[in-house]
Formats: C-alpha cells, sequence, structure tokens
C-alpha cells in the first residue's frame, strides 16, 4: 500500500454517488451495496432518481444519486449526511452538497469538470469548491474518462460505450478505498452483463484498472475497513421494497393454494412490481397491463370473482382512479390487495419522491361509508411479510385491503433473511362449502359468519352456488337489490364492523426502548428505521424514549388506546402535515401530540428527529 498509507477501522460509512442518469449510478451503488451485504456488512440504500426523463447531460435536473450507509450494525437508514461522495461531473457536485459531511472525501471526474462543464452546473467561477464553501473536503480528483479510454482503447466498443463503464472504474476505487474484495463484484458483473461478451469484458477490465488505480498510486487518502459479520443463521439476499412486495403476494397465493392475478397500469414508483410478477408465470401469476389504473383494479375485481388472489398496484395518482373500483370490491365484499406506493403529490407532484401523504386518501377516499383494512410496510423486507399479511386479511376476512409502502422503501434495499415459508401462518379462504353449516336455511351471497361477519365465498363452479354480485346494496337475507332504508343501514353497520373484527387476528403494538419512560415516539410506515436510529442516538444521551411503530392502521391495535395514554408526551414523525397525528386524535380522545413533519419528497435525517425531541423534551 505504499510507506505513507494508513487504513483505519470503522463501524460504519455513508457513501453517494452522483451523476447524469446515464452515468450508471444506480448500478455502482447497487453493486457497492450488493458486495459489503454479501461480505457480512448490514446495508441500507436510498436511490434518487431524477423526475426528468433524461434531461440534458450535465444539467442540474438530471443528476440521479444513489445513497447507501454499510456498517456492522444498528444501520437502519441510508445515513443523514455522505462521508464519501462520488460525483461525475459539477451539476452532481452541486446537487448533492447538501447530502454531504463539511469534511467529506469528494472523488471527481477531473476530466468532466471542464469550463463547459461547470456552466452546465450553473456554477459561475472555474472553482466549484469554493464556490460551494467545500472548504474542509478532501477531493480526489481522477481522470476518469480518460483512463478508461485508454483501458478499453483496444476493446472494440465506440467512444459513447467506453464512455458507460466510467462507473465501472470508479467502483473500482470505491472498493479499494473500502478495502473490500473485488471478486463478489466481479461475480455480480458476470450475472449482469453474462450474455454479452464484449461488454463483460469491458466492464471486468475497467473495475479492475479503478481498484489498481487506487492500490498501485498510493492515492494520498485513508482507505477504511468495515468488518462483516458471519451470518450462519440462515440464507440472506439484498433485496428492494417492491421486489419483496411481490414475493410476498406469491408466497401468500402458495400458501392459500391459489393463482395470482395483478392487473395494474404502470406508475412510477409502483411499476417494477409488475415488472417482477410478469417474470413469475411459472408459479401461477397471471399479469395483465391494463390499459388505464380503471382497467387494471376491475379485471382484479373479476379475477377475485373467479376465485384468484387478486391484486392491483399503483401510486397516489391512480389510487384516486381507482376509488370507485375499490368501493365496489367493499360492496361486493370480494378479497382483493391494493398496494399504493406513495409518491409526492397532489396530482403528479414529483413522481420519483417519496411521502406519507395518501393516507387519508387510504382510509376515506371513497364515496359512501366504505371501510376497509389499511397497512403500512415498514422497511424494504417488511414489505415481505406486509404483502403476505395484507393476501391473508384479504381472502379470510373477504375485504379489501390497501398496503401503503412508498418510494424510499420500494426503491431502497436491505439485507434480507430469506424466509423459512413452513413457519408462516397458513391462509384459509372462507370458502362457502366448506365453512357454511346451516343446512336448514338456503344460501345466500351475502350469508356470512356469525362471529366474524365474513362472507363466504363462493367461487364459479362450485355446484349449487350460482350468484350474482354488484355495486347497488343488497338484502343480506335474499341477496336481492334493495332500497329499503332499514335493510341498508344493517348492511353497513355489518360491513363496518366486519373490517373492525379484523384486529382480532393483528398483533398488539410492541414498545421498544424504555417503556417507562414519560415521551413516547410514534410512527408509521416508512419511518421506522430512522425512528429506531433515533431512539439509538437518544439513548447515546442518555434520554429514556419509548417507540411505537404502526404497520396496521385500520383497525388500529387493540392496545393503542392503552400505550399511549401511559406517555405524558407523544411525538408522531409523519412525512406529510400531521395526518396520523390526526388519525390517532381523532380515533382516541384525550390524547395530545407534538408533530415533526416533512414533506420535501426526501426521507428524514435522524439528527432532526433527534433535535426535535430534544426540543420538546425540554419544552422549547
Amino acid at each position: 500500500m505504499g510507506e505513507n498509507h494508513t487504513s483505519k477501522a470503522i463501524d460504519r460509512v455513508v457513501i453517494r454517488f452522483a451523476g447524469d442518469s446515464g452515468d450508471g449510478m444506480q448500478l455502482t451503488g447497487s453493486l457497492f451495496s450488493q458486495v459489503s451485504a454479501i461480505l457480512g456488512n448490514e446495508i441500507s440504500t436510498f436511490p434518487d432518481y431524477p423526475a426528468e426523463v433524461r434531461a440534458p447531460r450535465g444539467s442540474l435536473g438530471g443528476v440521479s444519486g444513489f445513497q447507501v450507509q454499510i456498517g456492522t450494525e444498528h444501520v437502519r437508514t441510508p445515513g443523514d449526511l455522505a462521508d464519501v461522495l462520488v460525483a461525475m461531473n459539477p451539476a452532481a457536485l452541486k446537487v448533492s452538497k447538501p447530502a454531504i459531511k463539511e469534511n467529506a472525501i469528494i472523488i471527481i471526474d477531473d476530466d468532466s469538470f471542464t469550463e463547459k462543464d461547470l456552466a452546465k452546473g450553473m456554477f459561475t467561477t472555474d472553482n466549484p469548491f469554493l464556490e460551494l464553501g467545500l472548504e474542509h473536503v478532501e477531493v480526489v480528483p481522477v481522470p476518469l474518462t480518460t483512463m478508461v479510454k485508454d483501458s478499453l482503447k483496444d476493446s472494440g466498443l465506440d467512444v459513447k460505450e467506453m464512455d458507460r463503464s466510467k462507473n465501472m472504474f470508479a467502483l473500482g476505487l470505491i472498493l479499494w478505498l473500502f478495502e473490500k474484495d473485488i471478486t463478489p463484484a466481479e461475480e455480480q458483473i458476470t450475472k449482469k452483463f453474462g450474455k454479452k461478451e464484449q461488454i463483460l469484458r469491458a466492464n471486468l477490465k475497467v473495475l479492475t484498472d479503478g481498484y489498481n488505480y487506487g492500490h498501485n498510486t498510493h492515492l494520498q487518502v485513508t482507505t477504511y475497513r468495515i468488518d462483516g459479520q458471519d451470518q450462519i443463521d440462515g440464507r440472506y439476499a439484498e433485496i428492494n421494497g417492491n421486489k419483496a412486495t411481490s414475493l410476498g403476494l406469491v408466497a401468500a397465493a402458495e400458501a392459500a393454494g391459489l393463482e395470482l392475478y395483478l392487473g395494474s397500469y404502470p406508475i412510477t414508483p409502483a411499476t417494477d412490481i409488475l415488472h417482477e410478477l410478469s417474470k413469475m408465470k411459472a408459479y401461477g401469476v397471471k399479469t395483465v397491463q391494463a390499459e388505464d389504473e380503471i382497467a387494471g383494479i376491475c379485471s382484479a375485481i373479476g379475477a377475485s370473482f373467479a376465485g384468484d388472489l387478486a391484486v392491483t398496484s399503483t401510486s397516489g395518482p391512480g389510487l384516486a382512479l381507482k376509488s370507485e373500483g375499490i368501493g365496489l370490491a367493499v360492496m361486493t365484499e370480494l378479497p382483493l390487495v391494493v398496494i399504493d406506493v406513495m409518491r409526492s403529490g397532489p396530482s403528479t407532484g414529483m413522481p420519483t419522491k417519496a411521502e406519507q401523504s395518501d393516507l387519508f386518501q387510504a382510509l376515506y377516499g371513497r364515496n359512501g361509508e366504505s371501510p376497509i383494512v389499511v397497512m403500512a410496510a415498514l422497511t424494504p423486507t417488511d414489505c415481505f411479510d406486509a404483502a403476505y399479511q395484507a393476501a391473508k386479511i384479504a381472502l379470510e376476512h373477504m375485504t379489501p385491503v390497501i398496503l401503503l409502502t412508498d418510494a424510499y422503501i420500494a426503491n431502497g434495499a436491505s439485507v434480507w433473511r430469506i424466509p423459512d415459508l413452513s413457519a408462516y401462518p397458513p391462509i384459509r379462504p372462507r370458502y362457502v362449502s366448506e365453512y357454511y353449516r346451516d343446512t336448514e336455511k338456503k344460501w345466500s351471497p351475502y350469508f356470512r359468519d356469525p362471529k366474524t361477519l365474513v362472507r363466504y365465498w363462493a367461487t364459479p363452479g362450485t355446484p349449487g352456488y350460482m350468484h350474482r354480485l354488484g355495486g347497488l346494496e343488497k338484502d343480506g337475507e335474499t341477496g336481492a337489490i334493495s332500497t329499503n332504508p332499514v335493510v341498508h343501514d344493517r348492511m353497513v353497520h355489518l360491513r363496518d364492523q366486519k373490517v373492525k373484527n379484523v384486529v382480532n387476528d393483528i398483533p398488539d403494538l410492541v414498545v421498544e426502548g424504555n417503556a417507562d419512560s414519560e415521551t413516547l415516539l410514534v410512527g408509521w410506515g416508512s419511518t421506522y428505521g430512522h425512528n429506531q436510529s433515533a431512539l439509538y442516538e437518544l439513548k447515546k444521551l442518555d434520554q429514556k424514549i419509548a417507540l411505537v411503530q404502526f404497520k396496521y392502521i385500520n383497525p388500529l391495535p387493540k392496545n393503542t388506546a392503552e400505550v399511549l395514554r401511559k406517555y405524558k408526551k407523544i411525538v408522531v414523525v409523519e412525512q406529510n402535515l400531521g395526518m396520523f397525528a390526526d388519525y390517532l386524535t381523532a380515533k382516541i380522545p384525550g390524547i395530545t401530540t407534538h408533530r415533526i413533519n416533512k414533506i420535501e419528497g426526501q426521507p428524514f435525517k435522524v439528527s432532526r428527529i433527534v433535535k426535535d425531541v430534544m426540543d420538546i423534551i425540554n419544552n422549547l
């Protein structure tokens, strides 16, 4: 390594890759994350896509970022600020400035910091670091473009194809900087480009050259070592939320003995669920890319009537279009799973950015009294369990279920222990032929279990159970259309109580941290990692704080009121203007909430939560 080289052991680090959309920063970050996971590190990633489709090269609007935190333990978020930034051009440097530490290491492609490139990045001087106030960073200029062209001059690739390989040089350099074995990266690249031999050879060569550049030129920077943990109690994989959601649905269909049907229309950031499930025909999965959101949900309702585990996936704008269809599923009392991968709104909003602002739409965004189950996944890996449980509730309670994820956990990844499905609870659809026991009374399609109020499911082709369903109100005794006010009142109450009864099949809230403290930190869905990290940091400040994170929103867990009323100060953290805090105060009279809200399309910074909680504790 050289006489002047130093190596330092650390327990965690945050790295940000940034460049044009065509620079391959998402792939670079993903490969580095995979290598780190393979070598036993905990990881949490945050792909930060631009909303523009191929904005002009070098422009601020076209910057694509990927942030990852790796460590030995307690890695729950992608990190607040990056220790290391790889900036492929001046625009990437400028856009990333708020996301890096004051003393960060910044690796730049020196060939892409010309006067022309600086102008594209809206710089007015020839010193971008001084202009941005980056006076204490350690800049590592590397002539990436030149070196890659020299490396691949005999490869047979054209200049444009060579340029696309710059990200692999950067990856090799980062692997050297953090003393990672290059072999897992070579294996992952071989898997990705194995069918394109010329591209594969080029990427492997550039990767090695980037690694050797750091090693052989003795760059005057300290390298870092983050030891991995031995993961001997199972098999592990890196997985993002959309893929975990897809696999959870497939596992649920298998457990229920049903075929899975997905009717969806492409929409950012939910489209990858359609992509993933379309690869799984061998497992009895049927996918239809419908002509619009309405067709997607209506085809899924038809599939549910036919006896499939029916799913539709979307984001906020699409959920609005599906609202009438969801109401139809409420009225017909058919099982349906609706995945809403939330993004910034309203309207088209910021398609690639995350918020938790669809909560009220999920709870109330339909005409009439139309209660449904609402859940929220907590982490990328929890998307698997949440999807499985959403399907179980839908099938066993004959109700639509909305599962809320968001762009942050849908695109973000962490290390997932591949589960033993034999340990998961069974899924038993409430078939009329199995559960209806009254032999004296002729069956009607709205007959239901007297205890759970779940309507019996008669799938087409079941002898003796021919019937029709529809959106008009029905008489629960005869199944006939009814406008009788007394009948309508009774049916509204039955549908409402049926959903409330789901509380008997969901777990109680679990309090983390110091249960006997005076302050309770509350979150729902994807803020879980940030709240856990805040809890960890507050503990280091000798603060006694408790935490509950809600996965089940309607109905709320049985012990919600009991838990919340124990605490003097309830602090609700969410990425909206306070929807869940309002919901809790409406459901549990007498409680008062303090609120930490963020609506910037970016995840919380743990330091912000810690500061705000301390201010609330100290009554500031």
